[in-house]
């Protein structure tokens, strides 16, 4: 019994000793420089690179009610990006199949019609179980109901790489409410 009561403690003390060893990081540990992209031309895209500058990522569809929100996304891009800020859009076919085109597809379309210059990844899943890790790590940090539920969904992530707030479809680039928000993380302020 004695050597019985030993092994069931001296397993007890290995699994709790091998759960605080492997204990999984919290949400709030990572940054956005821990996810890596792969841009519209098919390049690596960490988001490592952005390091330092406020971030403005929005899940984008070619075919939807909001896609003229591209131009307002490019109008605040060209404003505030020697200020330290970057639109990156993530496309996305998530909702309602409104992103059906292939890389090459996007890229034009974007280009053609909006003028698009700023960054762009390859087409993701941003919501649902195969998400986009950035996406589900985001939704996990702001909490219950920040995930997207429709296209041009907008995270706003400060320049530590901390999301701070998120906007929904409704709320146009040309709001008072994203451009005050972002005016607030900008450095100088």
């Amino acid at each position: 019994m004695k050597k019985l009561l030993q092994l069931l403690l001296f397993m007890g003390a290995t699994l709790m000793s091998g759960f605080i060893a492997h204990a999984a990081p919290k949400a709030t540990d990572k940054t956005a420089y821990d996810f890596d992209f792969e841009s519209l031309n098919g390049e690596p895209m960490p988001l490592s690179a952005y390091k330092g500058k406020v971030l403005l990522m929005v899940n984008t569809a070619s075919k939807c009610g909001f896609t003229v929100q591209y131009k307002g996304l490019e109008e605040l891009y060209k404003k505030y990006k020697d200020k330290g800020l970057v639109v990156i859009g993530v496309p996305s076919n998530d909702f309602g199949g409104q992103e059906p085109g292939n890389a090459q597809e996007i890229k034009k379309f974007c280009q053609l019609n909006y003028g698009v210059t700023f960054p762009m990844t390859a087409k993701y899943a941003v919501s649902g179980d195969q998400a986009h890790p950035f996406y589900k790590w985001a939704n996990e940090v702001l909490g219950f109901g920040s995930g997207p539920k429709w296209n041009f969904h907008k995270y706003l992530l400060d320049s530590q790489g901390k999301p701070v707030a998120y906007f929904g479809s409704n709320t146009t680039p040309e709001s008072g409410k994203i451009a005050g928000a972002i005016e607030e993380l900008l450095p100088g302020k």
